[in-house]
């Protein structure tokens, strides 16, 4: 097995190999792992065998961080232009919120990439509306699969949009119940418009509103005609 078919899976039970003591698992992960040079076995004449990450797995472990790290960059200098985009159209962005939703019989913690509402006094038109950020094509998917989830995004707010990098997905991989930007370049351009419902804000969210830090643009936003 080369290095480039290994999983997500290989690498981190090669994490794993590398913070303990190496005590072997005997299953396929560890035999295409030590295939690949990048774990060992370690003999002790007094003692059980272990095993130790090679040089060639630690070279591994740099690289994937590293490939990690850009995605979460890439992920969130995105979440950063929503955000922008949003205070830009009047609106109030919090990023990293964690709000309660109930779309069927049991309560769910979620926590939207980025969730806005409109600037105004007015509880009918708060028009909350959250956005699910994605730099690569394999996280949507996996996140597509999280019927719940999707659904508890759409039981608290008015409109639900996936924001995607280009290239990452397009308007045929996302239900038709959420809407969908592309984000290219400087501008992110609407793909398809999410269906809108009268949403209210329950009491639990406008607390932990009250209590949350809202995005504060670098930019002052246009004045609201």
């Amino acid at each position: 097995m080369t290095h480039a078919t290994l999983s997500r899976t290989h690498d981190q039970r090669l994490r794993a190999m590398y913070r303990s003591a190496g005590w072997p698992c005997l299953d396929a992960i560890e035999i295409d792992l030590l295939a690949a040079g990048l774990l060992e076995r370690v003999c002790h004449p007094a003692g059980p065998e272990n095993l130790r990450v090679t040089d060639a797995g630690l070279q591994h472990l740099s690289t994937t961080l590293n490939r990690n790290r850009a995605a979460l960059d890439a992920h969130e200098a995105l979440v950063e232009r929503v955000c922008e985009e949003q205070s830009r159209n009047g609106r109030i962005a919090y990023r990293g919120l964690t709000l309660l939703a109930k779309p069927d019989v049991s309560w769910l913690h979620l926590r939207p990439d980025v969730f806005s509402i409109c600037n105004t006094t007015v509880e009918d038109y708060v028009e909350p509306i959250v956005f699910e950020v994605k730099v690569k094509r394999a996280d949507l998917k996996a996140d597509l699969k999280k019927a719940e989830k999707r659904a508890g995004y759409l039981a608290m707010s008015s409109q639900c949009y996936y924001v995607l990098a280009e290239g990452v997905g397009d308007a045929d991989d996302v239900p038709p119940e959420c809407g969908v930007m592309i984000a290219s370049g400087d501008s992110i351009r609407m793909l398809r418009v999410a269906p809108k419902r009268p949403m209210k804000i329950g009491f639990g969210s406008w607390m932990a509103l009250a209590k949350a830090d809202r995005y504060r643009s670098l930019v002052d936003p246009a004045p609201l005609l």
